[in-house]
């Protein structure tokens, strides 16, 4: 009795220490499709040139997404073997994986991002990539997972080499260099997530998996050192300049701006320093929350227990919003559901659309408290049921 009453509780903490990072990351990527929705169209945030300090760290802020949910489904992978047997996981890997590009194609594209079935712009975002690093992930299981980690870190660490290769082919640009696959009057097609190196995180998170097994004292050990390390290799490698992102920082007007220029790094595709400034802390936080969840977390627990109900539902909620606040403006609302070109996605903007940060975060505000009620639901009903379905959820 006395060593059940002492197992369970390990079992539980270590996944909400997960699940917790999950939420927030969630909470954040909420905040980045707001702006995209109501903020002013045109103006780069990242560009020290041009952008403000509180609009650059509101993007900078929500880099922290998609590294961390890539990540974490590799380690949710491993830590599934608990369950299940490694042919069980290549199964549902896949199967999820090719559900993730499909609900991308159709599903977020058409009654998320776009409100339309014209398929005139197509973009091939986080889903679809995420889907193939499922579907990749499936058959790499089969290794050793140390083996796993290996190529997860390696592909990380040097893809940078291949940021000289410019080419317009369609399979290099779904592999590495973010391009149109179809551009023409009627219908683009473009890859903003390429798998090199998303797939790379993913493995890597497998092998971070591993960690989970261990004592909860070794645990966080490992955790804070790699949090530290990560973090410390970013700032050195970012200072020498030289190589592990395509965009040098440069001396700006101030040394505030300076700071924006250092911190901006590539996200499309996700340079070595990138991942390195945002994986980093995202280690020191599962270090900070591993084995006691403050009380101002408990409801990013909930929302990090059910991450794709979440996404499925924000974004179509952000959009009526935008809808909403349109019609209420102009009386109408076609612009909310056209898109012909790729600077126009989400939406096309009406004239003078645009909204201040302060209203931006008041949206943002509303659409997280909106959700969180239906995400306890569906957290709940997980909790009480063990339908295959919901698995894919």
């Amino acid at each position: 009795m006395s060593t059940i009453a002492e197992t369970v509780p390990v079992k539980r903490v270590r996944l909400e220490s997960i699940d917790v990072l999950r939420g927030v990351i969630m909470v954040l990527m909420a905040l980045d499709h707001v702006r995209d929705f109501f903020g002013k169209s045109g103006l780069n945030p990242t560009n020290p040139a041009t952008t403000t300090i509180p609009l650059f760290f509101t993007r900078w802020v929500t880099h922290f997404c998609a590294p961390v949910f890539f990540l974490l489904t590799g380690t949710g992978a491993y830590l599934s073997l608990r369950k299940r047997s490694k042919r069980e996981l290549s199964q549902f890997l896949f199967t999820r994986g090719l559900w993730l590009i499909f609900l991308e194609l159709v599903v977020v594209r058409c009654l998320g991002w776009q409100f339309n079935f014209d398929y005139h712009v197509i973009l091939l975002v986080v889903l679809w990539a995420l889907g193939w690093a499922m579907i990749v992930l499936s058959v790499l299981i089969y290794l050793p997972a140390w083996l796993v980690t290996a190529f997860g870190v390696a592909m990380i660490a040097t893809h940078n080499l291949l940021d000289s290769i410019d080419s317009s082919n369609p399979l290099w640009s779904i592999l590495h260099s973010p391009n149109f696959l179809l551009n023409t009057p009627r219908h683009i097609v473009f890859v903003t997530y390429v798998l090199i190196p998303w797939v790379g995180v993913t493995a890597a998170g497998y092998g971070l998996g591993q960690v989970y097994r261990w004592t909860p004292d070794r645990r966080k050990a490992f955790l804070l050192r790699l949090g530290i390390g990560l973090t410390a290799a970013f700032i050195v490698v970012r200072g020498i300049n030289i190589y592990g992102d395509p965009l040098p920082w440069t001396t700006q007007k101030s040394p505030a701006f300076t700071v924006l220029s250092f911190l901006n790094t590539n996200k499309y595709p996700p340079s070595l320093l990138y991942l390195l400034m945002t994986l980093g802390p995202a280690m020191l936080f599962l270090w900070a929350v591993d084995g006691k969840t403050p009380r101002f977390l408990r409801p990013a627990l909930i929302v990090g227990k059910v991450p794709m109900f979440y996404y499925l539902l924000h974004v179509p909620l952000i959009h009526v919003l935008a809808v909403m606040v349109c019609y209420a403006r102009y009386g109408e609302a076609h612009w909310m559901f056209e898109s012909t070109t790729l600077q126009q996605f989400p939406i096309t903007p009406p004239p003078g659309w645009g909204y201040s940060l302060p209203v931006i975060y008041l949206i943002w505000a509303l659409v997280v408290l909106a959700l969180y009620p239906l995400c306890r639901w569906f957290a709940a009903l997980k909790q009480r049921r063990n339908d295959a379905w919901l698995s894919y959820f």
